[in-house]
């Protein structure tokens, strides 16, 4: 009943949503308002938790110096996969695409429609860093944002919504006074 086959799709779309946050920079100014300096916010994928972790923890290098994560940096996950029968197809309708340089014949069935949920991170020592790296993304979900994905041969340019449902910021006051402070 099942054949093998690997489109790679989830992961070009896992790539192409990451790949919307790669130039985000956060620049330092002055009291004079000139910049000092500018930052590119590291992006990597995998939960907050992790990252969360990984601040709150000693560094496990071996030099006894007391080195951990810098701020600010973004994460993103895929947080899930539903089904969306709204879009449903017929199941039995075939695609055909005829490529004449080598006269080969491409069939596939119609597509299984699924919602990918992602969850991006923004995790900043500074509120200003915050609001910079976020002013830079809110601007162009309106509230999606279409991206193209080559998906296989026979579908090339399938234009993907990405559709931003939701932000939050939550500030991390927990332990004393001298403990780090986490914005995310």
């Amino acid at each position: 009943m099942f054949e093998v086959f690997y489109n790679q799709a989830v992961r070009k779309l896992t790539v192409a949503f990451g790949s919307l946050f790669n130039n985000v920079y956060v620049q330092r100014l002055d009291s004079n308002g000139d910049e000092t300096s500018r930052i590119r916010v590291p992006l990597g994928y995998g939960p907050k938790q992790k990252y969360i972790r990984r601040l709150r923890e000693s560094s496990t290098i071996g030099d006894s110096s007391d080195v951990q994560m810098t701020l600010p940096r973004m994460s993103f996950e895929m947080t899930s996969a539903a089904y969306d029968p709204s879009r449903k197809k017929n199941t039995m309708q075939k695609r055909f695409i005829e490529h004449t340089e080598n006269s080969k014949t491409f069939t596939n069935y119609s597509e299984v429609p699924y919602d990918f949920t992602f969850s991006l991170s923004v995790m900043v020592k500074f509120m200003e860093d915050g609001l910079c790296i976020l002013e830079q993304i809110l601007p162009y979900f309106t509230p999606e944002f279409t991206v193209s994905i080559n998906v296989n041969t026979i579908n090339q340019k399938v234009d993907i919504p990405i559709v931003l449902n939701s932000t939050s910021i939550t500030e991390d006051y927990e332990g004393d006074f001298d403990s780090r402070r986490l914005i995310m």
